[in-house]
């Protein structure tokens, strides 16, 4: 069995002075902090629903440590080497020097200093524990300082290092992978606060992100023509984008900040600070989720970004779906209609959508191609992992559940038309049930779609042989699911590819 190893969490930007002085108050700076709010319904209202926060998650479902005693840094120096359990939670305070609270000068924060230092804490760390790698967790700029750690503060060492001697996932909140842009005031507002470094906001610009995270780079270096701040570039030394995952928000409504001028500069679709598009890593596993970018309902405090986080770090299957077989009139757009899906991702036993993509938060799944000859390639639709461990049902299969909608409308020069449209009525709607099992050291799985099943899915249990494995490789399964009748206008060729895969 895998040793559970430590976890730093890192937080979010906290702006001026005043802001990291209330930001420092806090001794687990927000990794504590839980909520009491979920919108549930087609209408979104809120409800009470109780989390306790990740940190008490972690230390409730899988008996991490929270070792303080005055001070988590002064605990371990006081520790003998080796002597600290692994499976225990740390917090990267890289604000306190910057704090004007402790009666010394505070310092200009450094987000290069904030990764160096998080460096140092995590060799202690190691040097305590004897753990191998820690788990980096991260909320908004914290991803990007971890982000500069494993880009450029590593790499620059004389060592020759690689970041997988320090790091071994990292998990993300609302982290503005490609920067903070606004939909409003034409580009005016980005340069304003790049060129005056307003609060140090600058932080979230091509300029100053070009500089953190590439490797050899000094002050006031300018990005090449084509350089994009959300790649992590991939060499034998670097993190592999497998072991990056990245939580997107997707409720820019319940962003409260500036009293909503935040999520009105920024646009629908966003989390309400981060846009969609700048929250996730191109070629990283992410999830998209209806919550915030922080406050009553943000993300780092739901339901939904703990279990993607648990499952994240903890779970041992990683599972992928995507749809195939499309027709050239879908994936080419034929007769002006544009094609869209919406898919909505649950697991057994969990109250909350563990993945959701949908038009009325902005982010539904593209269809239509920009490339030529793309008929035949899948379109991802989501990847999400499993822990079999978890699962309470007297079977011991994990269950999930991918709800697929695919909707058409018609499009002419630009403009959308309504003449012939249902709203709310979806061309294709049904959901495929998924059963996956570790049956004799391989994988095996069913799947069914709930209109072929006949009886309430809480009764539903699958019979008979697991669908064929078209995968040979050890450890991999992979196989196909065809749309159901009531999908024949897509040709009759359409299907859902499964794959799944030990996670470890």
């Amino acid at each position: 069995m895998m040793q559970d190893l430590p976890i730093v969490y890192v937080r979010g930007y906290a702006g001026t002075t005043s802001g990291i002085n209330r930001a420092v108050d806090d001794p687990f700076y927000g990794f504590n902090i839980g909520s009491t709010h979920v919108r549930v319904g087609r209408k979104g209202d809120p409800v009470f629903y109780q989390f306790e926060s990740p940190l008490l998650r972690l230390i409730i479902d899988k008996h991490y440590d929270l070792l303080v005693q005055g001070g988590q840094e002064q605990y371990l120096d006081h520790q003998q080497d080796g002597t600290v359990a692994p499976n225990s939670i740390w917090i990267h305070r890289f604000y306190d020097v910057s704090a004007g609270t402790w009666g010394e000068r505070p310092q200009d924060f450094s987000l290069v200093n904030a990764a160096k230092d998080l460096l140092r804490l995590i060799e202690k760390i190691q040097t305590k524990t004897g753990a191998l790698r820690v788990h980096l967790v991260a909320h908004s700029m914290g991803g990007l300082i971890c982000r500069c750690l494993i880009q450029k503060v590593i790499p620059e060492l004389e060592s020759g290092a690689k970041v997988t001697d320090y790091v071994d996932r990292l998990f993300t909140y609302g982290t503005p992978h490609g920067g903070i842009t606004f939909d409003v005031g034409f580009g005016l507002l980005e340069q304003l606060r790049d060129e005056f470094g307003i609060a140090g906001a600058d932080v979230f610009g091509p300029k100053r992100m070009y500089e953190y995270l590439t490797p050899g780079v000094e002050a006031g270096a300018a990005p090449p023509k084509g350089w994009s701040a959300r790649e992590v570039p991939q060499s034998e030394n670097a993190l592999p984008l497998d072991r990056i995952f990245c939580l997107v928000g997707t409720n820019p409504q319940d962003y409260g900040a500036a009293f909503g001028a935040s999520s009105k500069a920024v646009g629908a679709k966003s989390d309400g600070l981060v846009q969609i598009e700048n929250a996730y890593i191109p070629g990283a596993d992410h999830a998209f989720v209806h919550r915030s970018h922080s406050g009553r309902f943000g993300l780092v405090n739901s339901e939904e970004g703990y279990q993607n986080l648990y499952r994240f770090l903890f779970g041992d299957i990683k599972i992928a779906a995507n749809l195939e077989g499309l027709p050239s009139f879908v994936v080419e757009g034929h007769d002006d209609i544009v094609w869209q899906a919406e898919i909505q991702l649950s697991v057994r036993g969990l109250p909350i959508v563990m993945a959701e993509r949908a038009a009325a938060h902005y982010c539904p799944i593209q269809l239509l191609s920009s490339e030529k000859g793309s008929a035949d390639r899948p379109v991802p639709l989501v990847t999400t992992y499993l822990a079999t461990a978890l699962s309470q049902h007297e079977s011991k299969r994990a269950r999930y559940v991918l709800h697929v909608r695919i909707l058409s409308l018609r499009q002419t020069g630009g403009v959308f038309g309504f003449f012939d449209h249902v709203e709310q009525t979806a061309d294709f709607d049904d959901t495929l049930v998924v059963d996956v099992e570790v049956r004799d050291g391989r994988l095996a799985s069913w799947a069914k779609w709930n209109s072929e099943i006949g009886e309430a899915l809480r009764d539903y249990e699958p019979e008979g042989d697991p669908i064929e494995d078209e995968e040979p490789t050890e450890g991999y399964w992979s196989s196909r699911v065809s749309l159901p009748q009531s999908a024949d206008f897509l040709g009759g060729n359409a299907g859902i590819r499964l794959t799944a895969s030990r996670h470890s």
